[in-house]
This record gives structure tokens, C-alpha cells and sequence, in this order.
């Protein structure tokens, strides 16, 4: 079973059972192989936690060594130890995720050898592919099938992050570590406990049933627990984990919650000291303070379209060293221009025990505008809601369509976009001024709820 919904524009992601289930994951796999010409090839594999992950893996291995490919089994990964594998044993790689979805989902995501990107055309390819199989027609089998291996690199992970970022001279901090019951739950003590810091475990324990709360960081209430546990620890920070753990939210040490553009920001002007008058991708939701503080210190924006596929193609065709999404996503030049969210975190905590201040007073510098964070809706027609807000906004500022819909005035910006996941409006508004940006919130949401109300 393989519906059209699943396939999405940087990624699989859909309901096992009701949207695709093991024989369509087998066609995947086989499909996969075709497209890539990998019979005679090697790729690595992983999983998170989810309890589907193991039947779905096994049959994509399937489908692809009977199609000639062989198969390195990572096991139980976080997405980006999965682009670690890739570009540590120099293989292309699928990860068995979801990422914030609920249980009930599984996905895939895909990368080339080195953790490049596939192109949008790959993806459609696959996805043609396999529904042709999936429907009966006769996948390509390979005179002789591929093999299968298991290698365990979790340790090798750790150690490479740990070489990527400047640890030395910390003072010991204290950190809550909110897993979500994901992937982090796998990679954070490996990763966190040979540092010089105090880990409070929140949800570290692998269960894709999501008992506590769901691995979303960018919902206020999976937060909440890790602000209170920031306050009632005394903690320096708080680091939040999506269910794969590739996006990484950081809570100051009073259980506010640090804007990602804001992280970004910080991360961008560490990298620029480090390598003046580089190039640093965003991508269009990202806050304004972002480009101001790379102009600043010398440094070149490129603005990215919202997803980990066109960030990393800015990243590899500039030779970007960083990169930031309004996501939670942070992209580094050496991790193979992938997203790592515990590499991003890592950077934090260096920053932080080097440094004399809190958590808040280094993000400060950087929080120079009022935002609504992201507000979802749904709608029925989504082209032409973008049409009435665009002609709502006829005359205020410049409008495009590159990414949904923006408009950008002299000091605010309205974006509203298709989700590439979910069958959602995504709103996000900022401006300089924090009553503009409520104003403008509320004006184009009220535009939105009129048709949904």
C-alpha cells in the first residue's frame, strides 16, 4: 500500500497502515535502487524509535537487496547520525523517521553519499516507481542479491561532534536534556556525558508512543516541562529534541524559550570569528536580526526556501559554512552541510561555559524583534487564500512568492506558506515594533479563520 499523500517534497511521511504499510515500503526500497542505480552498490540505513520502524526498515532492506543493493545497518539512529554514517563511511543513506509526527506516522528521508542532498526529481522518480511496483508491476531483480551488515556508530558520531567544537576551559554547567522519548534519549548521554556537565534527564527513555508529550519542540506545550525543570533544577539551559533529534530548542536559564533565529544569530557570529566574510544560508522565516548580524561582522546571506533539501543545496552550491531555519534546523559546512541539532546545542554550551554570562544575557545581543512564532491553520484552497492576502496587502510592502506568500515592509515581514509535511498554513509575522506584529498577526489571521470559522 502506497497512497499519493505520502510523498512529500522533501521527504516520505505518512500513517502506517492506512497510507503505506511493509509491502509499500518493499517497493520503496526496490524503487530506490532503481533510481540511484545502486545494484552492485552499498547504502547505509537507520531507524528511530518508533514501534513500526523495525518491520518497515526490514522490508525496505528487502526490496533493495533484491534489487542488487547491499545494506549497512546503523540500527537505532538520530537522523543526524544517520548523515554522519553517510558521510563517515562515504555511502548514500535512508533514515526511518517521522520526526515530530505522531506515533501513528513513519517516513523516510534521503541523502547522497557524503550527506548531500537528492534532488526534487529523485524524489518524484521514487515516488513513481514505487507506486508502480506497489501496484504489481515487476521490480528489476538483480542477478545476484545484496548483502546485509549491521555497524554500530554512535561512539564514532560522538567523537567527530566533539572535534567540531571548541570545549576547552568550560565551566561545569547544568543542563536539562528534554528528549521527548526520542532519539536524543540515544545520543545525548553518549554525546553530553564525557563533558564537563550536569545532566538532567527529561524523557530519555526510546518509546515512539510518545507517553509524556509529543516530540514537537515547536509547540509551546511540549516545552513547558523543560522550562519548569530549567527553574526548579537551578539550570544553566534547557535543550529540547524533536522525536528524531535532528532539531535541538534551547530554554535561558529563567525558562524562557530562546528564539531559534536567535540561536542561529549566535552560531552565525562564532563561525564568522572564526572564518571572517563566510557564507551563511537562511531560509525566508528566518528572523531579520539574522542577516543584520552576519552584514555586520563581514559575512554573505543566502536565503534558502523552507526545508532541509533546498538549505542544503544552498549550503553544498556556496560552500556555506552555517546555516539556520526558523526550525530549529542548524546546518554545518563540517558536518557535510547536514542539519545536527546536537552539534548546534554543543556550539551553545561551548559559547556559554566560556563565557561569564547566563544563557539570557548571551542571547540578548541577538533579539532585536517582536515575533509570532508559527501559527498553523487549515484551509480548503490554499492558492487562493494566498491570493486574498496578497491583495489585502496590495501597496504596503513588496510581495513574492517564492516560498508561499511574503510581504516585507521597511521594518516587518508576513509570511504564510504551505506546510511541506502536514496539510497546513503555516503564519509567521515579525516586526520591529511588538504592536505592529500583533496588529498584522491578527490581521491576517482573521482573513484565514473567516473561511474556516
Amino acid at each position: 500500500m502506497l497512497h499519493d499523500q505520502i510523498f512529500k517534497a522533501n521527504d516520505i511521511r505518512g500513517i502506517v497502515g492506512s497510507e503505506w504499510d511493509e509491502r509499500g515500503a518493499g517497493a520503496v526500497g526496490a524503487a530506490y535502487v532503481e533510481v540511484m542505480a545502486l545494484a552492485g552498490g552499498t547504502f547505509v540505513m537507520g531507524r528511530d524509535m518508533r514501534t513500526s520502524g523495525p518491520a518497515m526498515a526490514r522490508a525496505f532492506a528487502e526490496g533493495a537487496m533484491a534489487a542488487g543493493a547491499s545494506v549497512v545497518d546503523a540500527g537505532l539512529a538520530s537522523t543526524d547520525e544517520l548523515w554522519f554514517a553517510s558521510g563517515f563511511l562515504d555511502l548514500p543513506g535512508i533514515q526511518f523517521t517521522a520526526s515530530h509526527n505522531p506515533a501513528a506516522y513513519n517516513g523516510i528521508k534521503f541523502c547522497l553519499a557524503q550527506a548531500q542532498p537528492v534532488s526534487a526529481d529523485f524524489l518524484v522518480a521514487v515516488a513513481h516507481r514505487a507506486r508502480e511496483i506497489d501496484a504489481g508491476a515487476t521490480p528489476v531483480l538483480a542477478d545476484a542479491r545484496g548483502s546485509y551488515y549491521e555497524r554500530d556508530v554512535l561512539a564514532d558520531y560522538a567523537g567527530y561532534l566533539h572535534s567540531l567544537v571548541h570545549l576547552d576551559g568550560m565551566r561545569r554547567l547544568k543542563v536539562v536534556v528534554d528528549a521527548g522519548n526520542g532519539m536524543a534519549g540515544h545520543t545525548a548521554p553518549a554525546v553530553l556525558g564525557p563533558l564537563n556537565v550536569d545532566m538532567v534527564g527529561l524523557y530519555l527513555e526510546l518509546d515512539g508512543s510518545f507517553p509524556n508529550h509529543q516530540p514537537n519542540p515547536l509547540e509551546p506545550e511540549n516545552l513547558v516541562d523543560a522550562q519548569r525543570a530549567v527553574v526548579d533544577h537551578g539550570a544553566d539551559l534547557a535543550l529540547v529534541f524533536d522525536g528524531d533529534a535532528d532539531r535541538c530548542f534551547v530554554i535561558d536559564e529563567r525558562g524562557e524559550v530562546v528564539s531559534p533565529s536567535v540561536i542561529t544569530a549566535l552560531i552565525a557570529a562564532a563561525e564568522l570569528e572564526r572564518e571572517p566574510g563566510a557564507t551563511i544560508v537562511v531560509n525566508t522565516i528566518t528572523s531579520r536580526t539574522v542577516a543584520e548580524v552576519v552584514t555586520e561582522r563581514g559575512g554573505q546571506v543566502v536565503t534558502s526556501k523552507v526545508g532541509h533539501t533546498y538549505v542544503k543545496g544552498l549550503m553544498a552550491g556556496h560552500g556555506a559554512i552555517f546555516g539556520g531555519e526558523h526550525s530549529a534546523h542548524y546546518y554545518f559546512r563540517d558536518f557535510w552541510g547536514a542539519d545536527t541539532g546536537m552539534l548546534a546545542g554543543l556550539h551553545v554550551l561551548g559559547l556559554l561555559g566560556r563565557s561569564d554570562r547566563t544563557m539570557s544575557q548571551l542571547a540578548a545581543e541577538y533579539d532585536r524583534y517582536a515575533a509570532s512564532g508559527e501559527i498553523n491553520s487549515t484551509v480548503a484552497d490554499v492558492p487562493a487564500m494566498l491570493d486574498r492576502v496578497e491583495r489585502r496587502f496590495d501597496g504596503r510592502g513588496a510581495a513574492d512568492r517564492v516560498d508561499g506568500l511574503t510581504v516585507r515592509g521597511d521594518d516587518w515581514w508576513v509570511s504564510l506558506r504551505p506546510s511541506n509535511t502536514e496539510p497546513l498554513l503555516r503564519l509567521n509575522v515579525e516586526a520591529k515594533d511588538p504592536a505592529l506584529m500583533g496588529q498584522l498577526r491578527d490581521e491576517v489571521l482573521a482573513i484565514v479563520r473567516e473561511e474556516t470559522a
